[in-house]
């Protein structure tokens, strides 16, 4: 099945459908499975043995030891997700083409599928404006399709609250499981690190996924432009050019400094870029994770 584009996957008037299209075009690539991404954990290698898949090789202990070994992994019963979906203005950015929220609705819609299809449990937690939207996480195609349909229903208003939906969202996972945060995480960085943190503390596995539009990242402007803050409606006059090279060094500044403040947290965390397809944004993340927690417990290997 080919992968789809952003532009394609976000003009499908039907979230379901759409998360279908990407989670089989994660099932129909070449490279090796990214399903042990959420519901498996890293345990130990072994000594390969004829007739073991190939895809669990261990590549790179093998070059250091010159002998292989087979990756194992023990499968988590009962997982537990919550997608925290962030809901704010700023993420009907861009108004043309695909918007951020529009993207980190299809990757929120994708990981709810890939969760439940394994028979594990997945949650919602957002806000509309000031209201909170919640679905416990629960297992079961009929609470996917309401998880989904919840989804849809959000349009993008108010500002980013993570000491409401990050903190409510990890508190209502009633045991340790997994907390996933998709947002671009352009404002309360301080509120925001402080709540991903404390889930971490409850025992969560937690994941900052950052949504961002190429425009945001490049600044392909020019002339005297006005530009609008989405939560707060202020506006202001600018020169594009004279603004453009410290708005971009911001920016790039700003991304660096979220993978490195998450990394040194022990959250995982990917950039995904709303012009790279959602099947492929959620394949290599999925993957550098599994690669992570392979070399987590590689000093298992004899």
């Amino acid at each position: 099945m080919p992968v789809l584009d952003p532009s394609t996957v976000a003009a499908i008037d039907d979230l379901e459908l759409a998360a279908r299209l990407v989670v089989e075009g994660l099932r129909s690539g070449e490279h090796r499975s990214p399903f042990h991404g959420y519901s498996a954990e890293f345990s130990q290698h072994r000594a390969y043995r004829a007739g073991d898949d190939l895809k669990y090789l261990d590549w790179k202990l093998l070059a250091r030891t010159d002998r292989l070994y087979s990756r194992q992994f023990r499968e988590t019963t009962n997982l537990s997700a919550m997608i925290v979906l962030d809901a704010s203005a700023s993420m009907a950015f861009p108004t043309a083409g695909v918007s951020k929220f529009q993207y980190a609705s299809v990757i929120a819609a994708a990981l709810a599928w890939l969760i439940v299809d394994r028979g594990d449990a997945a949650g919602l937690m957002t806000a509309s404006g000031e209201a909170l939207r919640f679905l416990p996480a629960r297992s079961g195609r009929v609470h996917l399709r309401a998880l989904l349909a919840q989804i849809e229903r959000l349009t993008p208003s108010g500002s980013w609250q993570p000491e409401r939906v990050i903190a409510r969202g990890s508190e209502l996972l009633k045991r340790r499981g997994v907390v996933l945060v998709i947002s671009d995480f352009y404002d309360a960085e301080d509120a925001t690190r402080r709540e991903l943190r404390r889930a971490r503390t409850r025992g969560h596995d937690v994941t900052m996924l950052q949504v961002i539009s190429r425009p945001e990242i490049e600044f392909p402007y020019t002339g005297n432009i006005e530009v609008e803050d989405l939560e707060s409606g202020d506006r202001r006059a600018i020169a594009a050019e004279t603004t453009a090279r410290d708005y971009k060094s911001a920016v790039a500044t700003f991304l660096e400094r979220c993978r490195q403040e998450a990394h040194r947290d022990g959250l995982d965390y990917a950039l995904m870029p709303t012009d790279v397809p959602p099947s492929q944004a959620l394949r290599s993340h999925l993957i550098r994770r599994e690669d992570r927690l392979v070399a987590a417990g590689r000093g298992g290997a004899r």
